[in-house]
């Protein structure tokens, strides 16, 4: 072998092993140090690293945040099963945990993780209607699938960010049969309100009735009342007027006669002429 020949493999071997002595982390990365398959250092920071070629090995893993969903059929408390699209969002917080329990693998975590939130909202529904998991949907449910989650992934390496509901439905038929039993519901709602507003209705009418009839008496008393009144003064009157001139008194009393006698239109009279109900007519002086 010629000098230029081992030159040549010596810079080779030179240059091999400094491409096994140097990495590089990303900031977007988290790097774990393995010496003959045993961790020796982990998290390592970003930047430039040296390590001993051939004998230590570096696993770099993405620590940003990423989404998996799934869609599962998960029963009630009241009998009733939803269909329910779910998303987690999640990061790894402990690389080694991590590595160890998914061997890095993305898939698997994920999968895993899934089966995780699964087990939380089959869980968190055992104890809830249909209703209730419509009500607690936006923040509740949410807040404790995550929670529950956490707990359990916390073995994975894994940091739970957030948990999501994004589409509740029931099936076709039940869905049918749920309606109808709101539907049913809301009718006796319904009809209970209109019975007891017709009660009331019919209590308060009654009561008017009452107060109508009331003020009708109090005002039929006073009227009657003001009517003898007035012909107790009326009677006066007339007393006091006869007193002073009954020739007039006899007159006015006559022109009242002839009055109430002659008002209707179509009133007959047989009276004789010559009779003391025309005294007036006959004697317009007015003596007797």
């Amino acid at each position: 072998m010629s000098l230029r020949q081992s030159l040549v493999i010596a810079a080779a071997a030179a240059v091999l092993l400094l491409l096994n002595s140097v990495y590089v982390i990303d900031e977007r990365a988290l790097g774990i140090l393995f010496r003959f398959g045993e961790v020796q250092r982990a998290p390592l920071a970003p930047g430039l690293h040296f390590k001993w070629p051939f004998a230590e090995s570096v696993v770099k893993l993405d620590r940003r945040l990423r989404d998996d969903g799934h869609s599962v059929r998960v029963p009630t408390s009241d009998q009733n099963t939803l269909e329910v699209d779910f998303y987690v969002r999640w990061r790894i917080a402990d690389p080694v945990a991590y590595y160890r329990a998914t061997g890095g693998q993305e898939l698997v975590a994920g999968d895993r993780l899934l089966t995780l939130v699964d087990r939380s909202l089959r869980d968190a529904l055992a104890t809830r209607s249909v209703a209730q998991v419509v009500a607690d949907s936006g923040a509740a449910l949410p807040a404790q699938l995550r929670g529950a989650t956490q707990t359990k992934a916390t073995e994975l390496g894994i940091e739970v960010a957030d948990v999501r509901i994004e589409h509740l439905a029931l099936g076709k038929e039940i869905a049918e049969s749920y309606y109808e039993r709101m539907r049913a519901e809301r009718r006796r709602i319904a009809e209970q309100l209109r019975a007891q507003g017709a009660e009331e209705a019919e209590t308060l009418r009654a009561e008017a009735d009452r107060q109508a009839q009331a003020t009708l008496d109090e005002a039929y008393r006073k009227a009657e009342a003001l009517r003898g009144e007035g012909d107790a003064k009326a009677a006066e009157i007339y007393a006091a007027a006869y007193g002073q001139d009954p020739a007039f008194f006899a007159f006015y009393r006559s022109l009242q006669a002839y009055r109430d006698a002659f008002k209707g239109k179509r009133d007959v009279l047989v009276i004789e002429p010559k009779g003391e109900f025309f005294k007036y007519f006959r004697d317009s002086g007015g003596g007797p």
